[in-house]
């Protein structure tokens, strides 16, 4: 076959009648297509479907068993219908970053929203079809949380969807992932934001630290990140080498205007170090003995450990007025 297409290539003179036909017949060798991006949210989610998630039958947050042509099988997890059982009925394609928070930091969101993005912006396009940041979801949670922030859901007026863990609390704005993913939504993130250069707040760093730190790189995760790396050229480096992010994050607040300490590249994260050691004893003891709720003010803590905890473990940001990381300043101050 080489051999014809080589000849094909020649000069058509000379070449006997039989071969020219042999010639048309005969598909000429292409190179093998390269790996890129999506071009679309559309072209993203078909490609999901088919290569990242073609074995899968999990939703992200809620465990459920699911079948993208007949939906989710609410039952399997325990599933418990808020208000929209239409929309329950279907999976759809969740931005764990939402497109609001990686939108409206682009001139494009401010001149006309997320329509005026698409048409007109070809890094928002590529954010929006970036397949790290697309998680199958069940679609009313997908459309009650909307653009809510991650934390911890501790109003009282807070829903949990029957047996499935995931919480979305409206008057606070706010919504609670498992503890099962909240690992994978800190890398999700981290990925986002060095990639567009989205910023992230203090205080939801320091909640992903938190997250990263108790939810590491499970298998699957690495799977799906191998299996977009193989579609987009690259894959998320946090999954890659399950590190915590302090890098960039030191970045960030030397952009701020403080002086931070820049470990050295070759040694590793302060917190792999700890895995399995005494020093892990005391966050074990502060998760033991603290609860999220109810959602405290300063005046009600009875130490800087539990006000430390409400702002990195249940976002409570309130604590930390001046946004420094610091909570409760006279207690921790």
């Amino acid at each position: 076959m080489r051999a014809v297409s080589a000849l094909c290539l020649s000069p058509i003179r000379g070449l006997s009648l039989a071969l020219v036909a042999l010639c048309l017949l005969t598909p000429l060798a292409t190179p093998p297509a390269q790996a890129a991006p999506p071009s679309s949210f559309s072209a993203a989610k078909r490609l999901a479907e088919s290569e990242v998630y073609v074995d899968q039958d999990r939703t992200f947050y809620c465990d459920c068993a699911f079948d993208f042509d007949t939906g989710p099988d609410l039952a399997s997890c325990g599933y418990q219908i808020r208000k929209q059982p239409k929309r329950a009925a279907r999976i759809e394609w969740e931005h764990v970053m939402p497109a609001y928070d990686f939108g409206r930091q682009r001139q494009c969101w401010q001149e006309g929203g997320r329509r005026h993005c698409r048409a007109n912006d070809p890094v928002f396009r590529q954010a929006e079809a970036d397949l790290v940041n697309l998680v199958p979801s069940v679609g009313e949670v997908n459309g009650d949380r909307s653009n809510m922030r991650y934390g911890m859901a501790t109003s009282a007026d807070a829903y949990q969807y029957g047996q499935c863990p995931a919480k979305v609390d409206f008057p606070e704005r706010t919504f609670e992932p498992p503890a099962a993913v909240r690992g994978d939504i800190a890398r999700t993130y981290w990925y986002m934001r060095d990639t567009y250069g989205i910023q992230i707040g203090r205080q939801q760093q320091q909640l992903f630290q938190a997250w990263a730190k108790a939810d590491p790189v499970s298998a699957w995760e690495r799977e799906r990140n191998r299996r977009i790396a193989r579609i987009q050229g690259s894959g998320n480096p946090y999954v890659e080498s399950d590190t915590p992010g302090e890098k960039a994050q030191g970045n960030s607040q030397e952009k701020s205007g403080e002086k931070t300490e820049k470990s050295s590249s070759t040694e590793a994260p302060a917190w792999t170090k700890t895995r399995g050691n005494s020093s892990l004893e005391p966050e074990r003891a502060a998760a033991a003995a603290f609860s999220c709720t109810p959602r405290k003010t300063c005046g009600k803590m009875r130490s800087c450990e539990e006000a430390r905890y409400h702002l990195t473990q249940c976002g409570n940001t309130r604590l930390d007025g001046d946004g420094d990381g610091t909570p409760c300043e006279a207690l921790c101050g």
